[in-house]
């Protein structure tokens, strides 16, 4: 923490900026309720040691004076969970703060420390159209595709994000394992519809098989709420938009019970099923590269 009377340290972390001086909280660059007493003070201790281990007995010193007769550990309970609520974060599933059975408190989110002055330059340069990088998470702000970026998706429910995304990968097994089992109703149409349907045929049964394994995962990891979930599947999103946009072409294995028009209107709106996806775990989790969870 820098020492000086004239520069207040400014904490980052994640998409949130705390103003140690004023304990004034922003997320986004977007103002929200002030922390105040125990619950600033058990944030500030936890982001001076970043990735470290703060003791109940440390914070205890450092909220109540020796001679103070207090519940210290309920009062300490509830600074924690006010700063939790504070930062939309949870002990189940911690982005930010995590806790150490019988030990303490660890902060697990990234933290970069700035200047007050340092910062209203930045802010000003960043007004005159004057590209600064401040710390490595700015360079994710430069578009890689002409897809949403996560400063442009509003927040959503971390448990409502978990339920859409799981009905997703359950939507996929569906079609992977109905295909496999009606496997004697699929040849014969394939065979109908293009002159070499071993090829395709062979291809739907690969990508079945690679595609049952990678939804089990992902539905397993966004139901126990995997740390960093939003990240890997991000890594993993060149593989999955292909697979995705192959199986897409499920409904024309229907043609003949649903017809041509309706088997084209579920396969473009089943294209953009994947980016979907990936928005939906953005919303949730805010900046992926910062935060550990879902």
């Amino acid at each position: 923490m820098p020492d000086s009377t004239n520069q207040k340290p400014i904490f980052r972390f994640g998409l949130y900026e705390l103003d140690c001086g004023t304990g004034e909280l922003r997320k986004d660059g977007k103002s929200r309720p002030r922390i105040q007493g125990q619950p600033l003070e058990v944030l500030l201790q936890l982001l001076a040691h970043p990735g470290d281990v703060v003791t109940r007995e440390e914070l205890r010193d450092r909220l109540w004076p020796s001679d103070t007769f207090v519940d210290y550990d309920h009062s300490l309970n509830t600074a924690v969970n006010k700063l939790r609520d504070a930062l939309s974060d949870a002990a189940e599933n911690p982005r930010f703060i995590q806790t150490i059975p019988r030990r303490g408190y660890r902060f697990i989110a990234t933290v970069e420390v700035v200047a007050e002055g340092a910062l209203r330059i930045e802010e000003s340069k960043q007004r005159g159209g004057i590209s600064v990088e401040t710390s490595a998470g700015t360079s994710s702000k430069k578009r890689r595709f002409a897809l949403s970026d996560p400063h442009e998706l509003p927040d959503a429910p971390r448990g409502v994000v978990q339920l859409l995304f799981s009905l997703i990968q359950v939507m996929y097994l569906c079609f992977y394992v109905i295909s496999l089992a009606r496997l004697q109703w699929v040849e014969p149409i394939l065979y109908q519809a293009v002159q070499h349907p071993k090829w395709l045929l062979a291809l739907l049964l690969g990508t079945a098989l690679v595609g049952i394994p990678v939804r089990l995962y992902l539905l397993s990891a966004a139901i126990f709420g995997y740390r960093g979930l939003p990240l890997k599947f991000l890594r993993l999103f060149p593989f999955v938009l292909p697979l995705d946009a192959l199986w897409a072409l499920a409904p024309f294995l229907l043609v003949d019970e649903i017809g041509v028009g309706l088997a084209l209107a579920v396969t473009a709106a089943l294209l953009y099923v994947p980016f979907s996806q990936r928005s939906l775990l953005l919303m949730g989790d805010g900046n992926p590269k910062q935060a550990g969870n879902l």
